[in-house]
């Protein structure tokens, strides 16, 4: 998908500069319908803004580190019609709170709240009883609830998250 990522820090004087501009490298293919890009993690609150170390070069799970954030976009392929349960194997991988017999393979929770910013295309956000379509421009808040991902039409669909990590509901 090809996402230019800019961070901006400072030296070792204070300085403003530009520590990173290039297209983000973390990228991977967790299913054969989702794409992931990692931009930047943070493992404390306050977040520490010093040093020149790239935080999003490392391997993460779904939820963000204890008292951190994650921020990354994720790009939700065409079901095809039926979603497939290497989704829900790649989610019990990383960290991510499932339930048996849920309505979706992506069905899954975090300890976190959840902004994201709907980029490009649309998708359909299941959460335990209800569903809804949502569509470039559209903003989604979660409170550390269920929900899926189900992409039911033909373009793929971006999504900038950010997590924040929050007590359990």
């Amino acid at each position: 998908m090809g996402t230019r990522r800019i961070v901006a820090g400072n030296d070792e004087n204070g300085k403003a500069v530009i520590q990173f501009d290039s297209e983000a490298a973390n990228v991977r293919n967790p299913t054969s319908t989702i794409e992931s890009t990692l931009l930047w993690v943070t493992d404390s609150a306050p977040a520490n803004n010093a040093g020149n170390e790239d935080a999003a070069d490392q391997a993460i799970g779904i939820p963000p580190p204890s008292n951190g954030s994650i921020f990354r976009i994720v790009e939700f392929g065409p079901e095809g019609g039926a979603a497939t349960t290497d989704e829900q194997e790649y989610l019990a991988s990383v960290g991510a709170e499932q339930h048996e017999g849920a309505r979706h393979p992506g069905m899954h929770k975090t300890n976190s709240i959840d902004y994201a910013i709907i980029m490009s295309g649309e998708i359909d956000m299941l959460v335990d009883e209800d569903e809804v379509h949502v569509k470039a421009g559209d903003v989604v808040v979660q409170r550390g609830n269920n929900h899926a991902w189900a992409n039911r039409g033909s373009e793929p669909c971006r999504i900038a998250f950010i997590l924040i990590d929050a007590d359990p509901v």
